[in-house]
């Protein structure tokens, strides 16, 4: 039996490769399956089917991507996700998703990002959802069991192998002991250790760092963040909300408190439709130089627009100010800054097969590293989980049915059980809650935007006193459930995840995609690496093999006169 950990769009790939393949499949999530991270994607799915562009191919959706990444993409990762691409597109249409069409029945596709071509197929803009509740079908025609509301606290390993998980219910508390052959770990990424975030309250909050990293693994490029440059201020509760980049491409006009248009100071040929990480870097730079509103944030003003163009073009950027501020959009701006939005890093794997240094163990999604670098190019974050979903799940059926024998360890479980018993008997007079908002405070401070070894290194030592507080926290369950303990949790992710970040920020001493340096502005050569964490060894420098020449050869400027850039 293979377990898959994390139900959005990486797990359930992977899950129904194995339904597939005939190899019994637990898919296990904290979060209802329909309402899984991925839902929230809205842009579109990128691979290079020529139905609008004949030229375009997978090489040259090869070459941008690597450009987007600074040079830090792994080439064999992303030969492997656009080769595959097309296949990934196929299999959801297998599965019944209904994409947006041209009248002749082509798939539609369209700019999005630094691509050359138009190669983002889309479903309106709830592409994700849509890619959601198509494997949610398929995962029910097959059968394949998914444990909802299930929060997993320990992969269990023997003598450098994985052999299962351990658990509970967050509305129970009742413990699960999960026996498997293979582990495939597709449970997010970090973004929710920042104040603002695209994530909500109990996702990305750093579970696969922390479960990969104990069991043996390691991580790589956690210190590159992608920050979206448009994130809600308010209410607290949904504070770095997504208002979709849309919005910019549709005519929205960025302005600063002085009433300013500010974007001409950092792009003025692009202005708005710049990039995301010069869009974000011009935000939080307004605000930090004291042009920002008195709540630290810039207006994006789409109110100039026809009122029939926000209705059918915006519609959810509408509805959700809305619902969240009582705001609209058609009479006044929407005050955004700058929020964490996706791990470009995450654990270590090699690139056929997304296998980690744990035997048995893979990572896939937004929880693995290797495919963006230092700047993640629109779109490739859904293709992703296609592709790898499928191959991965190909690897670790192949892995479990080569098993004869599968050798466990009482020692481990007892652990993983004593590791609960001990939080909950924890009374001590730290709050779990406000050491987790501690830790956003400090990431928001000294690991955002703009980083500086001043900084990052009094976000060490801050780092530092909160992991000693940890030791005295209280978790109390209550009449509602477990979630006291699933927070206490969530605790020891967040620390892990913003050392390896804090860390490995201060060892990337150059300004590269959406790593800004301010006291390093400049490119480093010598730093075309990846850097890799484990908290024995630290951080290391890991080569990049080099871009083979057919991709090297396409790899130009492209213009993004008149496109929506990610």
């Amino acid at each position: 039996m293979v377990l898959v950990i994390g139900t959005g769009g990486a797990g359930l790939r992977a899950a129904i490769e194995l339904a597939e393949a005939g190899v019994d499949v637990l898919a296990v999530g904290k979060r209802p399956k329909d309402d899984a991270h991925t839902a929230l994607a809205a842009g579109g799915i990128n691979a290079a089917l020529a139905t609008m562009d004949p030229e375009d191919s997978w090489q040259q959706h090869a070459a941008d991507t690597i450009k987007e990444s600074y040079l830090l993409a792994d080439p064999r990762t992303v030969e492997i996700v656009t080769q595959g691409a097309a296949r990934g597109i196929d299999d959801l249409e297998r599965y019944g998703m209904d994409f947006a069409r041209e009248e002749d029945g082509r798939i539609s596709q369209r700019f999005f990002g630094a691509h050359k071509f138009r190669r983002t197929a889309f479903a309106g803009d709830y592409t994700g959802l849509e890619i959601q509740r198509t494997l949610i079908r398929r995962a029910q025609q097959l059968d394949i069991p998914v444990l909802e509301g299930v929060y997993i606290t320990r992969l269990l390993v023997h003598d450098g192998a994985v052999f299962g998980a351990y658990g509970f219910d967050l509305a129970s508390g009742r413990r699960y002991l999960i026996q498997a052959d293979a582990v495939i770990l597709a449970a997010g990424g970090h973004t929710r250790i920042w104040r603002r975030t695209s994530s909500r309250r109990d996702e990305n909050t750093g579970d696969s760092f922390r479960l990969a990293v104990d069991a043996g693994a390691r991580l790589r490029d956690a210190e590159l963040v992608q920050f979206h440059p448009s994130g809600i201020i308010e209410p607290e509760n949904a504070a770095g909300t997504l208002v979709s980049e849309a919005a910019r491409g549709e005519g929205g006009i960025l302005r600063n408190a002085l009433g300013e248009r500010f974007m001409a100071r950092y792009d003025p040929e692009r202005m708005e439709l710049s990039t995301r990480d010069r869009v974000a870097l011009a935000s939080y730079t307004e605000i930090k130089e004291g042009r920002g509103t008195p709540k630290g944030a810039v207006w994006l003003d789409v109110s100039h627009l026809p009122r029939h163009t926000i209705m059918s073009r915006l519609p959810r950027v509408y509805q959700t100010m809305l619902d969240l501020q009582m705001l609209d959009i058609t009479r006044e701006p929407i005050e955004i800054a700058p929020t964490a939005h996706y791990s470009m890093g995450g654990v270590w794997v090699r690139p056929e097969d997304h296998s980690t240094d744990v035997r048995g163990l893979y990572a896939i999604g937004e929880a693995s590293s290797g495919l963006h670098g230092a700047n993640r190019l629109g779109g490739n974050s859904l293709i992703e989980l296609l592709v790898f979903g499928r191959i991965t799940g190909q690897a670790a059926a192949a892995y479990s049915q080569s098993l004869t024998t599968q050798h466990r360890s009482a020692a481990a479980i007892a652990e993983a059980r004593a590791e609960i018993d001990d939080l909950l008997a924890a009374d001590g007079p730290e709050n779990v809650r406000a050491l987790q908002r501690a830790i956003r405070n400090t990431m928001t401070e000294h690991a955002g935007v703009v980083r500086d070894e001043e900084g990052l290194r009094a976000g060490l030592a801050e780092l530092a006193v909160i992991e000693k507080r940890m030791a005295d926290v209280g978790v109390h369950p209550d009449i509602a459930g477990y979630q006291d303990l699933a927070h206490a949790f969530d605790l020891k992710a967040a620390a892990l995840a913003a050392r390896a970040t804090l860390e490995s920020a201060l060892e990337r001493r150059e300004t590269r995609g959406c790593h800004n340096r301010s006291d390093y502005p400049d490119l480093d050569p010598a730093l075309r690496v990846n850097l890799v964490w484990s908290p024995t060894a630290g951080v290391t420098h890991e080569e990049i093999p080099d871009v083979a020449d057919e991709i090297s050869a396409l790899m130009q400027e492209v213009s993004t006169e008149g496109k929506l850039v990610e």
